[in-house]
């Protein structure tokens, strides 16, 4: 009864918001909303052919890669600063900067840079995402308990090992609250990065489609863009229970106390 009970949470809302849009659209012909039925059927039509090879798997490919260069400068650079308190004194005004700027607007930039090839999308990816992980993990490291940190000393626990099992461990329920914000962040900054001076991808595709009035095939790739949000926070939770199992485990205990 728990799976069902936990399946009908899931599907229970998007189902009576694709009632409310059949019952809305019932009868009617506009052609800047399409009806379920002619959406459905133009969204396997335009994404199971070769458009799902050559524009939706270079957009997953490129938000893979800068999702994961994010997670790793945003953890690296985190348990750096936040381990020091000169370097995070030093640093925290420029950081206020560089987070406070828009990165689409760095985008002319970026081109100029680095080119508009594959690169600047990623670059770009990066420069948007990796900000709540980076924050976040320098917060968590910064409040770790001074007990342990001291207790860590007292003992000679070398500098490796404190990293390893005690602040990462302590600053993880912070790194995956920013790495859970960093996800959404990263799939707009992808289809925002795409619409400029590419030739494939989702945000690509998604442009010409409204450019040639193919409307259906537009909202197909909104479509599919949510789509893909909602697999990656599914992946993020199974992700997140197995990280922090140690962690929701203690929280259960301190509730049924």
């Amino acid at each position: 009864m728990t799976y069902i009970r936990t399946f009908l949470h899931i599907v229970a809302l998007p189902l009576i918001l694709v009632l409310i849009w059949f019952v809305a659209t019932l009868g009617e012909a506009s052609f800047f909303v399409p009806t379920p039925q002619l959406l459905i059927e133009t969204f396997f039509e335009t994404w199971t052919s070769e458009r799902f090879v050559s524009d939706v798997f270079p957009s997953l490919g490129r938000l893979m890669t800068g999702i994961a260069l994010s997670i790793l400068i945003g953890i690296v650079g985190g348990l750096l600063i936040g381990s020091f308190r000169w370097l995070r004194a030093l640093l925290e005004p420029t950081l206020e900067f560089f987070r406070a700027i828009p990165p689409p607007v760095l985008i002319p930039v970026i081109m100029l840079l680095i080119g508009i090839g594959d690169e600047m999308k990623v670059s770009v990816i990066v420069l948007g995402a990796v900000w709540p992980i980076l924050l976040n993990t320098i917060e968590g490291v910064r409040s770790m308990d001074e007990v342990l940190a001291d207790t860590s000393r007292t003992y000679g626990m070398t500098k490796f090992n404190s990293v390893r099992y005690l602040i990462l461990p302590s600053a993880m329920p912070q790194i995956m609250a920013g790495i859970r914000q960093s996800l959404s962040i990263a799939l707009i900054l992808m289809v925002i990065s795409e619409m400029f001076a590419s030739t494939e991808g989702l945000g690509f595709a998604i442009v010409q489609f409204q450019r040639s009035f193919a409307i259906p095939e537009m909202w197909s790739g909104i479509v599919l863009l949510g789509l893909i949000g909602v697999v990656l926070s599914f992946i993020f939770q199974l992700t997140e229970r197995w990280v922090l199992g140690w962690y929701h485990g203690l929280r259960e205990i301190e509730q049924s106390a």
